[in-house]
């Protein structure tokens, strides 16, 4: 591997060790066994590699479960297998997790402007990552409203389920409970469409 890839690699190992904010540069050197100058020249700043190596993770992650995703896309079935593959693998990737929350929470948020941008840009690919793995359409076909409407609420799904694992995992939501909640909600939300639809004569 080059210097890039090597910056990478030590980035994610940082990443999962230490979290966003408590990785320096030194750090990075220290686990890629590369330079420090050799950051910048790759990826113009360490905000910006550490950005870099959370997208890699993430997608690392999700490749792990996304073949193994079961159903006919949109089906309860598929929105189970989805949950079983995130649940699966919560455990290697909560220090992912909680270093994201890291950075959404920070008060101070002068402190990391290059990150929390870089991130913000980030959503619209892992949003979309997410409507395809539910619902089997290929990202390519996927319009701007699908990724703005069906992608947010993917991933407040996602985020409420990570951070319900990360608060307390003893009473965190289980796949069969999420997709209970999903048929019980998607039931109310149509027998409310049936009371309001004017009668036929």
């Amino acid at each position: 591997m080059g210097h890039r890839e090597d910056l990478l690699e030590g980035a994610k190992k940082c990443l999962v060790e230490k979290g966003f904010v408590g990785t320096t540069a030194r750090d990075i050197v220290k686990a890629s066994g590369a330079n420090l100058a050799s950051i910048g020249y790759h990826y113009g700043s360490k905000d910006a590699l550490m950005t870099e190596a959370f997208i890699a993770v993430v997608q690392e992650w999700g490749d792990r479960f996304t073949g193994a995703v079961q159903g006919e896309g949109g089906s309860l079935e598929r929105f189970r297998s989805v949950w079983d593959g995130v649940h699966a693998g919560h455990e290697k990737s909560g220090p992912i997790w909680a270093a994201s929350m890291e950075v959404a929470v920070t008060r101070d948020r002068d402190r990391l402007p290059e990150l929390r941008a870089l991130l913000a840009a980030s959503q619209g690919e892992g949003r979309k990552g997410l409507v395809s793995m539910f619902t089997g359409v290929p990202e390519e076909d996927l319009t701007e409203e699908d990724v703005r409407t069906s992608g947010t609420f993917y991933q407040a799904l996602l985020n409420g389920f990570m951070l319900q694992w990360l608060f307390d995992p003893e009473s965190a939501a289980t796949p069969a409970e999420l997709t209970e909640g999903m048929r019980r909600a998607a039931a109310a939300m149509t027998a409310a469409a049936a009371e309001d639809a004017p009668a036929e004569d």
